[in-house]
């Protein structure tokens, strides 16, 4: 099964990708690892219906790559840059991607909970200058406690422990080592979106504005993508 935007199933609780035959869901954290590797070449095998969660981040998934090694082919790599403004809403929600000499990403989330403070909430990635490994690949997944039935019965995050993911319930933050970086919550969005729009089987050149989005307004945004042909080219 070749990734691309078309064989996005679900995007409900995670990114799911798929056919009629078989499907394999909580695949943004990895290719968010990929992405940030510079990998566009792999065969990936999964005995499962989900990729494991590891420790809720894609820390984990860097260090494994890292480990096993990366080859350079004889292949042009392919980047798909982006001539004219794209956007994809949904109600308050949008994602816009617009010309840009690079790859930034600039990420805004809103929950109705105190412990997501206003000042925590917004973050401005520009990965020609910063480390997705020290600023981003880090960040878990968070939930909060009273959605953790409707996980299971969607028979995500089996395993789901405080080890691989940040609880919040209505107090605050339930881990006892409480936060990795002071807006964890926003920079694992980002690093969902990351590996979201690593579906499109080129890296994009551009700047993203991106605005409460999750994985269902970041697939759209690639269908966007894909229809307006005539705003981006392929190099």
């Amino acid at each position: 099964l070749k990734v691309d935007p078309m064989i996005v199933l679900d995007t409900r609780l995670c990114s799911t990708i798929g056919n009629k035959d078989f499907q394999i869901a909580t695949v943004e954290h990895l290719m968010s690892a990929l992405s940030a590797s510079g990998i566009d070449n792999i065969t990936i095998e999964v005995s499962g219906s989900e990729i494991p969660i590891m420790d809720g981040s894609a820390i984990t998934f860097i260090h494994l790559i890292k480990s096993a090694g990366i080859v350079d082919q004889h292949a042009p790599k392919e980047f798909i840059r982006i001539k004219k403004t794209i956007e994809a809403r949904q109600e308050d929600k949008f994602a816009i991607f617009e010309p840009h000499q690079g790859f930034v990403i600039d990420f805004t989330i809103d929950f109705p909970h105190p412990v997501f403070k206003t000042e925590d909430s917004h973050v401005n990635i520009d990965f020609f200058q910063e480390s997705y490994v020290q600023d981003i690949s880090r960040a878990r997944t968070f939930g909060f406690k009273h959605e953790i039935e409707k996980l299971r019965e969607h028979g995500l995050a089996k395993g789901g422990t405080l080890n691989n993911a940040i609880l919040v319930d209505e107090k605050g933050v339930v881990n006892i080592e409480g936060l990795r970086y002071e807006n964890e919550f926003v920079r694992h969005k980002t690093l969902d979106f990351v590996g979201d729009i690593y579906l499109a089987q080129a890296y994009i050149i551009g700047h993203f504005e991106v605005n409460k989005s999750g994985h269902s307004l970041n697939n759209k945004m690639l269908h966007s993508l894909i229809e307006d042909k005539n705003k981006w080219r392929l190099i």
